[in-house]
């Protein structure tokens, strides 16, 4: 069994133990005890361009892109790039003797197709990896890489590149607004327990590029948004799964907000992100995430249409994905993709749905 082989064995017993305790400790066992590793603190403040890299003594992390595109054809597009490190325990070390996996997702999205692709690393190999400065996120030849200008924030330019069985996509991303801090200060609670993770975005990105579909490349141009994210226990164990929106409104205004389902009526959290960058933390009483339309994906029942209002901003819109059938189907499988919404006013934005 070659050194490839034995990583992909290794990573695939993990990911079976994983998901053995899924259903009882909250989606994706990201609900079980943190058992030794860290635990995000209410006091601690992110740090740059440190936090933009690894955390490996927390359990779950992910540098996550997602792109709203419109190509020289007309028509639209939605693009992702996800890295994901899990660790099996805290720390880092040389060779196999390292704990932590990584796990890549690349999708594009068409009005009549989902191309999607995975990817499976062992950490310690040199085979995926994050570091800070330069910045660089890699999986085999997947790549996010930072092409900073001097005295600029690590990411505020980034080239991402992946592909997979039928696409492919190069895309050049330029920020023209300032990193966004989720929750209080980076610290987001996901749960009326008090779990938590530490959350940070950069929603203010333009995107140029070519994506590659069927052999058929397409120049495009549109918007994207990175969320970072880290924590060791970020469910409470009766969280089911959640609804996730980052939106851009055509104001230049973002909103992210998401719903974590639990047997309890559910935990609500968002927050408001002005042109500027400016933020106003909503609470789950200015926000209300009301499902429109159920069908059926991948032989469940899914919400893919969703009304969305926030009341003290005067926002009631009504969202629409481009492809209903946005369906995820990796090692654990979900609804990811791009949406549009009308309604007070205008936009698009990206949907994730997790635990259906």
């Amino acid at each position: 069994m070659n050194v490839r082989k034995l990583a992909s064995f290794l990573i695939a017993a993990a990911m079976i133990c994983v998901r053995a305790q899924a259903f009882a400790q909250g989606f994706a066992g990201l609900g079980s005890d943190a058992q030794g590793f860290a635990i995000p603190d209410h006091g601690n403040r992110l740090s740059f361009p440190a936090d933009h890299g690894a955390h490996p003594d927390y359990r779950i992390e992910w540098w996550y892109v997602t792109a709203n595109l419109k190509g020289v054809d007309g028509k639209q597009y939605g693009a992702q790039w996800t890295l994901f490190r899990s660790a099996l325990a805290p720390g880092d070390a040389a060779g196999f003797a390292d704990p932590q996996i990584w796990i890549g997702h690349a999708a594009i999205t068409t009005q009549g197709h989902q191309y999607v692709a995975e990817r499976l690393g062992r950490g310690g190999v040199g085979q995926a990896g994050v570091q800070a400065t330069p910045f660089q996120a890699w999986i085999d030849d997947w790549r996010m890489q930072g092409t900073v200008r001097t005295g600029s924030d690590a990411f505020s330019t980034l080239s991402v590149s992946a592909s997979g069985p039928d696409f492919s996509y190069t895309l050049d991303l330029r920020a023209n607004g300032p990193l966004v801090l989720q929750g209080d200060n980076g610290f987001s609670v996901k749960s009326a327990n008090g779990q938590a993770s530490y959350y940070y975005s950069q929603p203010f990105y333009e995107v140029a590029g070519t994506i590659t579909t069927s052999g058929s490349p397409v120049k495009v141009t549109g918007k994207a948004w990175l969320d970072r994210e880290w924590s060791s226990q970020p469910l409470a164990s009766n969280q089911t799964g959640w609804d996730w929106f980052s939106l851009h409104l055509n104001s230049g205004e973002k909103l992210m907000a998401f719903r974590l389902r639990d047997d309890k009526g559910g935990f609500i959290s968002a927050n408001w992100i002005s042109a500027d960058g400016r933020t106003t933390p909503l609470s789950k009483d200015d926000v209300q995430l009301e499902p429109t339309r159920v069908t059926k994906v991948d032989g469940r029942q899914m919400p893919v249409e969703w009304r969305i209002r926030v009341p003290s901003k005067l926002l009631d819109i009504t969202t629409k994905p481009l492809n209903e059938q946005s369906w995820m189907a990796t090692s654990t499988p979900y609804w990811e993709g791009p949406i549009n919404f009308t309604g007070s006013t205008s936009g698009v934005g990206y949907l994730e749905m997790t635990g259906y």
